[in-house]
């Protein structure tokens, strides 16, 4: 066997001793989303230091950037987080509001926003700040179909997040799920607010999440309620319609009925 050979072999060898080790030593660390039916089926929450993918059609953008800033304000808790976008999806989805941010109950003045100029450069930001454990958790929000990010990019991304015990959470729209190393992998969409407050002018955000890989339990799909107070997730709440009364100067259509046919 040649020698580059044997040294290509020696550093998978390692790679794989990391990967092991880095699982082991985080495999208990989850967060508790709040919703039961999804904190069960995740084995009690979130895995820190590792990589998770949410995807959507490129009209539930919105929808799906509220989900990932519900899930990294919970697994961040009090550390920075750090967003990295590609200019292009500025482009197509818009800025990120810190307002909107505010109303999640996320503090805005933990985020710190990189826009990068082309995908390569926001794979070497983010493997760079994964590695940073300072920080609580990275964002990679990428557009549309990149031959980039391949399995090569995400263990990449996965070996820096075991190593610092920093959460990954990559952010894909108008993309389709290719093969990765991530712990799990998110499909969303919007579901129905429940009727909000008479001040309010809308409700509590609700997801339609379906959980489509999740490599230490099952897969399920649970329309999850954002509550914005306590920053968790939740079942959604019933809100019962309301019933008209019988007027209660009438008399009992029954009763009434007997006396006359007496």
């Amino acid at each position: 066997m040649s020698g580059a050979r044997i040294s290509a072999l020696a550093t998978l060898r390692s790679q794989i001793e990391r990967i092991e080790t880095a699982e082991v030593v985080h495999q208990h660390d989850r967060v508790a989303l709040g919703h039961s039916e999804a904190d069960s089926a995740l084995k009690g929450g979130l895995a820190r230091a590792a990589i998770h993918e949410v995807f959507c059609e490129g009209r539930q953008g919105a929808a799906a950037t509220g989900f990932v800033m519900g899930l990294a304000g919970r697994v961040s808790a009090r550390q920075p987080l750090l967003w990295v976008r590609q200019d292009f999806s500025e482009l197509e989805a818009g800025a990120l509001s810190m307002s909107g941010l505010a109303e999640l109950g996320l503090d805005p003045r933990r985020v710190v926003m990189v826009r990068a100029a082309d995908v390569e450069s926001a794979l070497r930001t983010s493997a760079d700040a994964l590695a940073c454990d300072a920080l609580g958790a990275v964002v990679l929000e990428l557009w549309g179909e990149t031959r980039q990010f391949d399995l090569v990019a995400s263990r990449k991304l996965t070996l820096a997040a075991q190593g610092s015990g920093v959460t990954g959470l990559l952010l894909r729209m108008a993309a389709q799920p290719l093969p990765s190393t991530a712990e799990t992998r998110w499909m969303l969409r919007a579901a129905h607010s429940p009727p909000g407050s008479v001040w309010s002018a809308w409700g509590a955000p609700v997801f339609d999440a379906e959980l489509l890989r999740n490599r230490h339990g099952p897969c399920g799909r649970w329309i999850m309620e954002w509550n914005c107070d306590e920053c968790q997730f939740s079942e959604p709440s019933t809100y019962p319609q309301p019933v008209a009364a019988a007027p209660a100067h009438r008399q009992d259509p029954a009763l009434l009925q007997q006396r006359r046919a007496g």
